[in-house]
């Protein structure tokens, strides 16, 4: 099994909690997109960016000064957002270490797929960015297939935990043989199952948490998360999306393998 989760906007350097384990599979499209980035103008990067001017000041120094090579945090330090402090590798024993480094993956339009100890440096550049590079229109094109490919050649199972602006770039492109299961964590609102944002980033981070404790690797094992008052909803669920609704109510069962 390999779990997809999304980055994060805020990043920050943490050369000491943890040694750098490797260099990201893709540094030369990596490289590709840190010289297009560099081809822009300030405002162009901010354009690009969609933020206010004290962040894109610091993206523009970032860029300027970036070696993708040198002075690295370990990417599941490297992101501040919600889902990787609920995640809070930092405070992980041995053996949840052991298991985030063989099956999560950390999703990037920087970076294409990151081992949880790959070496990065502070980026600002969202998968569903516009930027044209190498003939694609976007990062969806420039990436293509690849990232699936590295998936899929390691598993036949993806756990999507990752928003919808990243898993598109896996899911549409993964061959047949490898089956993917989407997590939703949601509330119900009527007979809608309705996501809120920052709830949805808690789960995702605390789910990749808990699948470290308890050593998870079987789909049916999935039904029995029961963090932060969510519960498995089968009635809601299929083959390929787990519903989890945040309720009161006892869990029901596992209705297969």
């Amino acid at each position: 099994m390999r779990i997809i989760l999304a980055p994060a906007k805020r990043m920050r350097v943490d050369t000491d909690s943890f040694p750098v384990e490797g260099l990201p599979a893709f540094l030369p499209e990596t490289r590709r997109l840190l010289g297009a980035l560099r081809a822009l103008t300030p405002g162009e990067l901010q354009a690009l960016w969609r933020c206010n001017d004290a962040i894109a000041r610091l993206n523009v120094e970032r860029l300027r000064d970036m070696d993708p090579e040198r002075g690295l945090t370990p990417a599941v330090m490297a992101y501040e957002g919600i889902a990787y402090q609920y995640l809070a590798p930092g405070v992980m024993e041995g053996a949840h270490l052991d298991y985030l480094r063989e099956h999560l993956r950390i999703l990037s339009g920087f970076y294409g797929l990151l081992r949880p100890f790959d070496g990065v440096a502070p980026y600002r550049l969202e998968m569903g960015a516009r930027l044209a590079v190498d003939g694609c229109r976007d990062l969806y094109q420039f990436w293509g297939g690849k990232l699936a490919g590295a998936l899929a050649a390691g598993t036949d199972l993806v756990l999507d935990l990752a928003s919808a602006e990243y898993s598109r770039a896996v899911l549409p492109h993964l061959p047949a043989g490898v089956r993917h299961i989407t997590c939703v964590f949601g509330e119900l609102r009527g007979d809608r199952v309705v996501e809120k944002g920052t709830l949805c980033k808690m789960a995702r981070g605390q789910m990749v948490r808990w699948l470290a404790e308890n050593h998870i690797t079987r789909p049916r094992d999935l039904a029995d998360f029961d963090q932060l008052g969510f519960r498995f909803s089968p009635s809601r669920s299929g083959e390929d999306r787990f519903v989890y609704l945040k309720e009161n109510r006892p869990k029901e069962e596992f209705p297969c393998d």
